[in-house]
């Protein structure tokens, strides 16, 4: 059956009292910069540091219970695996986690205190769903993709509803795009409300499989990209959101990394928010397409805040002077 608003609605119901209802911020000085209102949502605050507690929490809520007791699996960049740890642990199920070689070390940290088996691969020669495949098979695992699934773009699409409870009239709402399960279950959550609010997507430049698909209007491959948004590096979208976005994503922006940084720059100084670079896309999306969004309210989805802080450090510290220099004439004061 195809995925219908009614599937949002259900998974608020089932991470009601379980997730985080994460706060909208505002800043005046960016609205004053953007000349319209902007509403940053925090999933920076959602429990593992990220959106993605809500659809793998949502996910093995649907599990029967000799799956659950059983186990799962997942492959992921990090926030996913994070998120599915958790879960499992809250149903007391037991959970596998794939994940790259590389991830920032924060991710994997969290990981390993939740205690749950973690397999690596190289993110470069390794053909992980191949990898997952294979290990549920031989130990009788149930796995939970990290977007290619109904229930995890439930999840994900609560979100969205939790945004428009709070702000009704947003015309826009602006979103990271790597597998595709968030602007998915955005796109549902925000039709059923405003079939005429646009959602729009953003991903890294270097990694505009989304984008190119989209234009294609089929699933296009792309190499291995290279972008500090971890997180958002697919080389293909995820088949089922990509058939949802398909039909209901209005744009996809692409950004350059500079503006990445820049864009976490922003939130730290006008949000206080440390976001990581796949959670900052969607801002860094705003500051450079904001001309060609409608007029009003727009909201933009901070989706996950796990960064390695070194790394951060670097990067934000080059962000700031860039962005102090060019807003040096007309710099909004932080209120």
């Amino acid at each position: 059956m195809p995925m219908t608003p009614t599937d949002v609605l259900h998974a608020v119901g089932r991470l009601r009292g379980v997730a985080a209802r994460t706060p909208l911020l505002t800043s005046s000085p960016v609205d004053d910069l953007l000349g319209r209102k902007v509403w940053v949502k925090a999933e920076t605050q959602q429990r593992t540091g990220s959106f993605k507690f809500r659809g793998a929490f949502n996910a093995l809520a649907t599990l029967d219970d000799r799956a659950r007791a059983a186990g799962v699996i997942a492959a992921s960049s990090g926030n996913h695996a994070q998120a599915l740890a958790l879960a499992a642990r809250l149903h007391k199920a037991p959970a596998t986690v794939v994940i790259p070689a590389d991830a920032p070390a924060v991710k994997r940290q969290a990981i390993e205190a939740l205690g749950e088996r973690i397999i690596t691969y190289n993110r470069r020669t390794d053909r992980r769903d191949a990898l997952v495949e294979q290990i549920a098979h031989r130990d009788q695992l149930t796995i939970v993709p990290s977007a290619n699934h109904r229930e995890v773009i439930a999840g994900a699409g609560t979100v969205a509803w939790e945004m428009l409870q709070e702000v009704p009239d947003l015309v826009a709402i602006l979103v990271p795009v790597g597998g595709g399960g968030l602007a998915a279950g955005t796109v549902l959550a925000a039709h059923s409300h405003n079939p005429g609010l646009q959602v729009i997507g953003v991903e890294p430049a270097t990694a505009d499989d989304t984008r190119r698909s989209l234009h294609a209007g089929r699933l296009v491959p792309i190499p291995p990209p290279v972008t500090i948004a971890d997180g958002l590096g697919h080389t293909q979208p995820s088949r089922l959101p990509f058939e949802i976005n398909k039909r209901l994503l209005a744009d996809v922006v692409t950004v350059p990394e500079p503006a990445i940084a820049d864009a976490m720059a922003y939130l730290w100084r006008y949000y206080r928010t440390a976001a990581e670079p796949s959670g900052a896309v969607a801002l860094a999306g705003l500051l450079r397409a904001r001309d060609r969004l409608p007029d009003g309210p727009v909201g933009v989805v901070v989706s996950g805040g796990n960064v390695d802080w070194s790394a951060y450090r670097t990067l934000l510290d080059t962000a700031m002077e860039r962005v102090d220099r060019e807003r040096s004439d007309a710099a909004p004061v932080l209120c």
